[in-house]
């Protein structure tokens, strides 16, 4: 059984949490979503106060964090995606996170 892209597109959220190992998205419709932070690089090496400096994209299905330039959709989230940045940018978005000497 699959999950139907008109299904997909209808969720949406109304809360988010970061934790040291897991994103969770809460559903409008009563579901939680919870994913482990090591799926999204970026938060995974965020801040406490990085991750949780977020808002809603769309209409509320997806979720910016502007410190991280990280964007995540419910959909995706629903459908199981990872991130999917290269690592060739990860590398480079790390090596611009490190303070200027």
């Amino acid at each position: 059984m699959s999950i139907s892209e008109t299904e997909l597109r209808d969720v949406t959220a109304q809360n988010v949490s970061v934790t040291h190992d897991s994103l969770a998205v809460d559903l409008v419709d009563g579901r939680t979503i919870t994913v482990p932070l090591a799926w999204f690089p970026r938060l995974e090496n965020g801040t406490a106060a990085e991750c949780a400096n977020w808002r809603f994209i769309g209409n509320r299905d997806g979720i910016h964090w502007s410190d991280l330039d990280e964007d995540i959709s419910v959909a995706s989230l629903l459908a199981g995606r990872r991130s999917g940045e290269s690592s060739n940018s990860l590398r480079r978005w790390l090596q611009e996170r490190k303070p200027q000497a």
